[in-house]
């Protein structure tokens, strides 16, 4: 078996550009960037309004069949597929969403794309970057220092200590702090919380979605962080805190520029996880990205059930942004263990296993078609996968009714995307999308819950637990049904149950509570055993990680 480079030893191999010769070939000067060093810079919002009248660039989302141990290549697709389009003369931005810590020292290692298809500084945008999502946690958790400071001094809005749902946040994975007991021995009002990662706040969620600075700041004033005696919700704006929260996300807002490993350019801008959260990149950075260029390559976390669902019915409903085509990522590798073969057999043939494993695929281009939205399917290519798989494959999916390419952008940057490409700038011209919602924000919240369950996840009903029914009421009552799902479920299957692979059948929805996140604008129906703070597994990629004595990182995956 040939030795392959670690991402991050090809990561530090490349010759990169100057970010401002990366910002030249979109029109973009100097003076429209602040730059962090010499690979990396933020956009000025004001950027916007100069080409605000320039025709909007086609948009292609990138999502994937339902993860596995055995990786699907989704961020490496598309960045890949932005250099296969730029290889065939088009111009093209990838935009991404930002590497949250937690996964980067915990389960997964790096986020910046793999192998020939990355995006760099690799070993920065994995990091601390740009700093947003630091920014992020410190507005979170001083909205939440001034909420109990608010109760230390007297509490007079008479907020119910018992029903306050503002957590605190921390951008790693630390199960230890998923419930907690703060204001011990007087230092505070004593009261039970918790903490989220990161990634999960409903400031990353008010950040990725404000369309301006204003937009911002009306977002965080309307976030609910409790309730008072009565039933009245309590939010950022009553105790006096969303425009100090705004003052410290002001450079946050600002999209990040940096470029792939063949230099074209990169917008990578917000973080939220799709399987706690909504899962897309920044309204901004997309937006901008459609008027700075033909082709915008853009990504929703995790599976289509959950990313790509999540783009269709809350990014793009509040953007008002029309996608022009998806392309939904799978492996040979993948889709084996859907079809109930072990990770560490994964080499061998198996060609019966692949088709059994086909069924996640199948059901996932069936949802892609619900939304009315032409779909290719990308086969990202594994040295392992066989000719007799990959034949199987294509033949399978053809009869699907669905286009396939396969996809070696991992092995050969963009030229091994360079057929997928060509597949999506046909797409463009010869197909319209014909797109639409899944549902209507109008209908009640269950039927919401349940157009997803049923018709997304396959499910073949919902319970509720009471805590969900008490908040479903509450939050009909608040006047606050009319907004969109953001559900809260596992990645690692369709169904509500890690463990369930391919196409689960027979199965209901559990949702064990329901939050109102009114800043976002969605509410967020928690599903199974779903955690808003993920723990570390038995070896952590922390373990990996270190610093040599001439200040090289080694070990980022």
């Amino acid at each position: 078996m040939a030795e392959y480079k670690s991402d991050i030893e090809i990561a530090q191999e490349a010759e990169l550009k100057p970010i401002i010769e990366v910002a030249d070939k979109l029109g973009l000067s100097e003076d429209d960037l602040d730059l962090y060093g010499k690979y990396k810079a933020k956009i000025h919002l004001d950027v916007m309004d100069r080409v605000k009248d320039n025709p909007d660039g086609k948009l292609i989302l990138c999502t994937a069949i339902t993860p596995t141990p055995a990786g699907e290549g989704k961020t490496t697709t598309n960045v890949g597929l932005s250099m296969g389009l730029a290889k065939i003369g088009e111009s093209v931005i990838t935009t991404l969403r930002e590497p949250s810590l937690g996964p980067s020292f915990g389960i997964k290692g790096g986020a910046a794309g793999g192998g020939y298809a990355q995006v760099v500084p690799m070993e920065d945008i994995n990091l601390h970057f740009t700093g947003d999502l630091h920014a992020i946690t410190t507005a979170h958790n001083l909205c939440a220092a001034i909420l109990d400071n608010h109760l230390f001094q007297g509490n007079d809005l008479g907020i119910d200590t018992e029903n306050i749902v503002w957590p605190r946040v921390v951008d790693l994975n630390d199960r230890a702090l998923r419930a907690v007991t703060i204001g011990k021995e007087g230092e505070g009002v004593e009261r039970d919380s918790r903490f989220d990662i990161t990634v999960a706040s409903e400031v990353m969620a008010i950040l990725c979605l404000a369309n301006d600075l204003d937009d911002l700041k009306e977002r965080l004033g309307r976030v609910t962080l409790g309730f008072d005696k009565d039933g009245n919700a309590i939010t950022a704006a009553d105790i006096k805190a969303s425009g100090s929260m705004a003052v410290l996300l002001k450079d946050a807002l600002m999209p990040n520029l940096v470029q792939t490993l063949e230099n074209t350019p990169a917008i990578v801008h917000g973080g939220p996880f799709a399987n706690i959260a909504h899962g897309c990149n920044s309204v901004q950075a997309t937006k901008l990205a459609l008027k700075l260029a033909d082709y915008v390559v853009t990504e929703a976390g995790f599976a289509a059930d959950l990313g790509a669902e999540k783009f269709f019915d809350i990014k793009c409903r509040y953007a008002g942004l029309v996608p022009d085509a998806v392309v939904l990522v799978a492996t040979v590798r993948a889709l084996k263990m859907h079809g109930g073969v072990a990770f560490e057999n994964l080499k061998e043939e198996n060609v019966d296993a692949l088709d059994k494993g086909l069924e996640n695929l199948q059901k996932h281009v069936e949802n892609m078609q619900l939304f009315g939205v032409p779909v290719v399917v990308a086969i990202n290519k594994f040295p392992t996968d066989t000719d007799a798989e990959l034949a199987h494959l294509d033949k399978r999916v053809k009869e699907m009714g669905s286009k396939v390419v396969l996809s070696d952008v991992w092995a050969n940057g963009g030229e091994g995307g360079v057929d997928l490409a060509r597949e999506i700038v046909r797409m463009c011209s010869e197909e319209e999308p014909d797109f639409k919602f899944l549902y209507d924000v109008e209908q009640p919240i269950k039927e919401k819950i349940e157009a997803i369950a049923t018709k997304i996840y396959g499910a073949d009903g919902v319970d509720y637990a009471a805590e969900a029914e008490e908040s479903i009421e509450r939050i009909n009552q608040l006047g606050y049904s009319n907004l969109p799902i953001c559900m809260a479920k596992t990645q690692a299957s369709l169904s509500d149950d890690k463990t369930k692979v391919g196409r689960p059948r027979d199965w209901r929805l559990t949702v064990r509570e329901v939050r109102l996140n009114t800043g976002s604008g969605f509410i967020v129906p928690v599903c199974g055993k779903m955690m808003t703070m993920p723990g570390l597994p038995k070896k952590p990629a922390a373990e990996n990680i270190d610093l040599t004595s001439d200040g090289k990182i080694v070990g980022l995956f």
